[in-house]
């Protein structure tokens, strides 16, 4: 894709902009409405000016035919450096989850001057090798496999695979609201317009080889937040993630999934809040 072709990333900010800035990046097919408002209220209640963004090809930012992603994760992570400076920001305070999580850590290595403080959430270290690491569950990649059955232009079954998707990789400490769930997976698959361009970032090619060993030297301060019963990504992979960063410290979220979980939220906001002094 050429640089005159750029798509529009769509971005929302909460708070006062004369507070830090602290930028949310979300996973794989997940527009910005999985940071939820409340969540992102909470943090920017903490002193901080909060911006969550639609990657491309989820929510409102540009989509592209299902198939063949004409992007890389290497663009995604410019993408997440155009919408600080869409908004003015020299550096901030950024934050990734799940796959959101590996481009934050591109985010820190290709733009070092840009990134005060990282912390990265339920993900995996970038350009590591994580062979040795547990693997996803069994359980999830079952029900993951049957993601390949659904017709990802019919919204009925879109929302149901996804509120089944948000069980299964829920952790085991709260109960899964499935009401509240469904009528928030409805709202994005709405504003979304569906969520078949958002299958691209499954397609997308690693690149990670180049990224071997870099992590070692990354600037920024890292905090991991890691929940315990995280199928998708085991704790090891957090715990990996630290590890391989001077400096890292690992918050351990006592029975927590893939997930951000309301009932965890006082407990991430104030890590957050916390680690984004010390940049």
């Amino acid at each position: 894709m050429s640089s005159n072709e750029q798509p529009e990333i769509v971005s929302q900010t909460f708070g006062d902009p004369a507070h830090p800035a602290v930028l949310l990046i979300m996973g794989a097919m997940a527009s910005m409405l999985w940071w939820p408002e409340a969540f992102c209220r909470k943090l920017a209640g903490e002193g901080r000016f909060v911006i969550r963004y639609d990657n491309r090809d989820t929510g409102r930012s540009t989509k592209y035919s299902p198939g063949e992603p004409p992007y890389t994760f290497d663009d995604m992570a410019d993408d997440a450096i155009r919408v600080l400076d869409d908004h003015g920001i020299g550096r901030a305070h950024v934050v990734g989850m799940s796959m959101g999580g590996m481009i934050a850590q591109r985010v820190a290595l290709r733009h070092p001057s840009r990134v005060a403080t990282l912390t990265v959430i339920s993900s995996s270290p970038l350009g590591e090798d994580a062979s040795h690491l547990p693997g996803t569950t069994d359980a999830y990649l079952e029900h993951s496999a049957a993601g390949a059955k659904i017709d990802w232009t019919d919204r009925d079954q879109v929302i149901g695979f996804v509120v089944s998707d948000a069980r299964a990789i829920a952790g085991i400490a709260h109960p899964f609201d499935e009401k509240r769930t469904r009528a928030f997976v409805e709202q994005d698959y709405d504003r979304s317009g569906g969520l078949l361009s958002a299958t691209n970032h499954f397609m997308l090619k690693g690149g990670d080889e180049d990224w071997k060993g870099r992590l070692h030297d990354m600037k920024a301060p890292l905090l991991v937040i890691h929940g315990t019963a995280d199928p998708i990504f085991p704790v090891e992979h957090g715990a990996a993630l630290a590890k391989a960063a001077a400096g890292a410290r690992l918050l351990r979220i006592e029975g927590g999934g893939h997930e951000l979980h309301p009932d965890d939220w006082p407990e991430i906001v104030a890590a957050i809040a916390a680690h984004s002094q010390a940049g």
